[in-house]
């Protein structure tokens, strides 16, 4: 892999890359800011999208068609579906669904999915066992994605249904636009709420230092590359 893309989903999310990448220059597409230059020694792309499914989508085939990564990280926060995670622990994800799209819809449809979940990388996903080696802050599973905050009822059924640890509004997405183009991806997200501290206002109390914590450990996955 030569070329890296980093899609984050909000402009916290991002920020503590920006002074990590080398030679940094601007490119403006679609009403969005990609930073291109080196990061951890390898050629890089990195913006923040917009929250929300069809906002990621956009961004990761813009970064596939014009600026032709190799492979795209989906980094940033998360909430946490999994009682055992605590906040700031990090998931890296093994495999990802949509919580709030028909089971049959990608499966008996473009582009007729084998079943609801989409697999990580293997060589991403073995890059990041490495780099979290010996590390209990960091745990590797599902991820799901949909169109809203979770509220105590939704995060009960969502956990029945789909055993994730995590729940966001962009992984699934990337995924899937990687999936369909044939790119690797890995998402690696920190957790800023969970069951005992819910809600839109523990996330904008933690995303600065979650994001940051995500950061860190796509620095050392990348160095495992």
């Amino acid at each position: 892999m030569k070329k890296i893309g980093i899609l984050c989903a909000g402009d916290d999310e991002l920020a503590p890359f920006l002074p990590e990448i080398e030679d940094c220059e601007t490119v403006r597409k679609a009403m969005l800011t990609f930073y291109c230059g080196k990061l951890a020694g390898m050629e890089a792309v990195a913006l923040y999208s917009g929250v929300c499914k069809v906002n990621a989508a956009v961004a990761a085939q813009i970064l596939i068609d014009a600026f032709q990564v190799d492979a795209i990280l989906n980094a940033g926060t998360a909430g946490a579906l999994d009682p055992s995670l605590r906040v700031f622990d990090t998931a890296v994800s093994t495999e990802s669904a949509y919580h709030d799209v028909a089971e049959d819809i990608l499966m008996d449809f473009h582009p007729w999915l084998p079943g609801i979940w989409m697999q990580a990388d293997g060589t991403l996903l073995e890059a990041a066992r490495r780099a979290a080696a010996g590390r209990e802050d960091v745990r590797f599973g599902r991820m799901v994605s949909g169109e809203q905050f979770i509220t105590d009822e939704q995060r009960e059924k969502i956990a029945a249904v789909f055993h994730p640890l995590t729940v966001d509004m962009e992984t699934a997405a990337v995924a899937h636009v990687c999936y369909v183009n044939g790119v690797p991806f890995l998402a690696v997200r920190s957790i800023t709420d969970n069951a005992d501290h819910d809600g839109a206002a523990n996330f904008e109390a933690n995303c600065k230092r979650a994001s940051a914590i995500a950061k860190d450990l796509v620095l050392k996955i990348l160095a495992q590359l």
